[in-house]
C-alpha cells in the first residue's frame, strides 16, 4: 500500500479522503509485538533513519514520532514500543506507551510477520485492536522471508 492508498483508505478526519481540501494531515500509528519492523517500516517511509533499529527487543522504549509531508498533506507516524509480556517496570511504561497511542491516533497500522500461528501477544492486541473506532490497516512486514502462497494464510487468520 503508497501512502496515496493509505490517506484514501484511513479516513482521516480531514485527511485526503475526506474531501477537505483545507485540512490534508492525520497521526498514524505502528503497533506490534517486538522485532517485527515498526522502526525500519518508518524510517522507510519517511525516507531516512529516524528511529534506531536492532535486532535486540525492545529497542525503542518511547513513542517516536515524525512527520512525513508532501503535496497532498502531511502524516504524523507514531512508532510505539513492542507490545510484550512486561516482566517489569520498564517493559510496563513501554506497553502503557504502546497501548495508550491507539486511542489518540486517526489510523492503526498493525504490523505482523508472515506466520500461521496467532500467539497469545498477537491475540492481546486484537484484542485491544476491536475496541478502537479509528480503522485499521493489516501489515504483514518480512514478506520477503516466506513463499507467496504462505501469506493468505496469515492473512485469514488476521481477519
Amino acid at each position: 500500500m503508497n501512502l496515496d492508498e493509505m490517506l484514501k483508505a484511513s479516513g482521516i478526519s480531514g485527511g485526503a479522503a475526506s474531501g477537505n481540501d483545507n485540512v490534508k494531515s492525520g497521526f498514524v500509528t505502528f503497533i506490534g509485538r517486538p522485532n517485527v519492523g515498526k522502526s525500519t517500516l518508518m524510517n522507510q517511509l519517511i525516507g531516512q533513519k529516524i528511529a534506531i533499529t536492532s535486532n535486540k527487543p525492545q529497542t525503542t522504549r518511547n513513542r517516536i514520532q515524525t512527520v512525513y509531508t508532501d503535496k497532498r498533506g502531511q502524516i504524523v507516524f507514531v512508532d510505539t514500543p513492542g507490545i510484550h509480556k512486561a516482566k517489569n517496570k520498564l517493559g510496563e511504561y513501554m506497553v502503557g506507551a504502546a497501548e495508550k497511542t491507539i486511542n489518540e491516533v486517526d489510523v492503526v497500522c498493525f504490523i505482523v510477520e508472515p506466520s500461521t500461528y496467532i500467539g497469545a501477544g498477537e491475540q492481546h492486541i486484537i484484542e485491544k485492536l476491536k475496541k478502537v473506532s479509528s480503522p485499521k490497516i493489516l501489515v504483514i512486514n518480512k514478506v520477503d522471508t516466506v513463499k507467496k502462497e504462505e501469506l493468505l494464510p496469515c492473512y485469514r487468520l488476521l481477519q
